[in-house]
C-alpha cells in the first residue's frame, strides 16, 4: 500500500516533526510538505516532496500553506493519506481514505484565541480577528472531510470533541528509548522547547534568577514566519548569568545534553502532550512540569513534580529535585518505556491496516 503523510512544514525541529519522521519510517511512506529547511537536521534519508516554500510572515505563512495543500492532488499516486499538523488537512477533500493525526485543533482559533488576541496592538488586533473568523470557518469545513481522527493525548481528544464535535482515538507519540542514556547528573537543568510564548519560558528564566546556584540550559528555536520572533528576542535580552540560550542543536548533541543534565523543566500552557519530558525520563532524569495538559498524562509522582505555573512553585520544586535527582532514575526510565517507539509502531500499523 502506497502511503503519503502530509505535514505543514519543516521550518523548525519539534516533537511533531520527529513524529512524522518516525511514522514515515514505520509505514515506508512519503512525506508531502512545504518548507523543508529543518528536515535534514532530523533525518536526511526520508523521501520528501515539497509543494514549495511558504510566505515567511504571519498569517501569510499559514494561509499560503493552507492553499498549497488545498490545491495539490496526489489522489492517484497513493492508496492512503495521513495529515499531520494544523494546515495539511486542507488536502483532505480530495485525498481518501485518510486520517488526521491531530496534535491539537488550531489553538489560536479556539482555546487560546483570547490569549493571542490580547497580544496584538489595536491595528493588528482587527486583522487577527478577521483572519481567525475566516480561516476558522474553512478549518471547520476542512475537518468535515477527515475520515478518522487520531489524537495525540486525552487532552487533545477533549479539544477535538469540544471544537470539532468529532470523536477520536488516542495514540501517544513515541519516544525512542534506545537513543537515550544516563551518563551523569551534571551541574545544569535542561529545557527543550520551541521559543513560543505558549511555552512560558519566562517562568523558567525568572525561577532560575532566584536560584543563582543552579544553571539552566534552554534548547530550541522557531521557524521564520511564525508568531514567535518578538518573544524569542525579548527573552534573549533578559537572561540572568546562570541561564544559557543555546538555540537549535543537532540530535546527537541534544541526546548528550539529556544524558548529562541534572533534570528537566517544562512550563508550556496546557501542553497538548509534551514529548520532551519523556525524552528526559528515557535518560533517567526527573522532570519539573506545570500541572496542566498532557504533562498530567505522561508524568507520575515517581518521575518528578507537577507544580503550579508560578515562579515560587517552580523555584521550590527545582531546589527539591536538585537535592537528589538520581533517586528518580529507575521510575523515569520505566515510565518512558511505556511510550516507546515499539508500542507506537504496533498501534500505527494496526490503525492503518484496519483502514485498508
Amino acid at each position: 500500500m502506497r502511503i503519503a503523510i502530509f505535514h505543514d512544514y519543516f521550518g523548525a525541529i519539534g516533537g511533531g516533526e520527529r513524529v512524522v519522521i518516525a511514522m514515515a519510517k514505520i509505514l515506508d511512506a512519503d512525506i508531502i510538505t512545504t518548507d523543508t529547511d529543518a528536515i535534514k537536521k532530523i533525518d536526511p534519508n526520508v523521501h520528501v516532496i515539497s509543494l514549495g516554500k511558504t510566505i515567511k510572515f504571519p498569517p501569510l505563512k499559514q494561509i499560503s500553506a493552507s492553499l498549497k495543500f488545498y490545491f495539490c492532488d496526489f489522489s492517484e499516486k497513493y492508496d492512503f493519506f495521513i495529515f499531520s499538523g494544523n494546515w495539511s488537512h486542507y488536502a483532505a477533500y480530495r485525498h481518501h481514505p485518510n486520517l488526521w493525526y491531530c496534535y491539537t485543533p488550531v489553538r489560536a482559533f479556539y482555546d487560546l484565541y483570547p490569549t493571542f488576541l490580547s497580544r496584538q496592538n489595536f491595528a493588528t488586533r482587527q486583522l487577527f480577528r478577521y483572519w481567525v473568523s475566516l480561516h476558522r470557518w474553512f478549518d471547520q469545513r476542512s475537518v468535515m472531510h477527515i475520515d478518522r481522527i487520531i489524537a495525540i493525548s486525552r487532552n487533545v481528544h477533549d479539544r477535538i470533541l469540544q471544537y470539532h464535535h468529532r470523536d477520536a482515538d488516542v495514540i501517544y507519540p513515541p519516544v525512542d528509548t534506545s537513543q537515550y542514556q544516563c551518563i551523569e547528573y551534571g551541574d545544569f537543568w535542561l529545557s527543550v522547547n520551541r521559543l513560543y510564548p505558549e511555552k512560558r519560558i519566562e517562568l523558567q528564566i525568572e525561577a532560575f534568577r532566584k536560584i543563582p546556584e543552579e544553571q539552566l540550559v534552554i534548547v530550541g528555536g522557531y521557524a521564520q514566519g511564525d508568531h514567535a520572533s518578538i518573544y524569542a528576542g525579548k527573552i534573549g535580552r533578559t537572561l540572568p548569568p546562570n541561564v544559557t540560550l543555546r538555540g537549535e542543536v543537532p540530535e546527537d548533541e541534544l541526546c548528550d545534553l539529556y544524558a548529562k543534565c541534572k533534570a528537566h523543566i517544562c512550563t508550556a500552557l496546557d501542553e497538548d502532550y509534551g514529548l520532551t519530558p519523556l525524552e528526559a525520563m528515557a535518560s533517567g532524569k526527573p522532570v519539573v512540569a506545570v500541572n496542566e495538559g498532557g504533562y498530567c498524562e505522561t508524568m507520575t509522582e515517581k518521575t518528578g513534580l507537577l507544580v503550579e505555573p508560578n515562579i515560587d512553585s517552580i523555584t521550590e520544586a527545582v531546589r527539591f529535585i536538585s537535592q537528589d535527582p538520581a533517586r528518580y532514575r529507575e521510575a523515569c526510565q520505566a515510565r518512558a518505556r511505556y511510550f516507546d517507539l515499539a508500542r507506537f509502531r504496533e498501534q500505527v500499523l494496526a490503525t492503518v491496516q484496519g483502514n485498508k
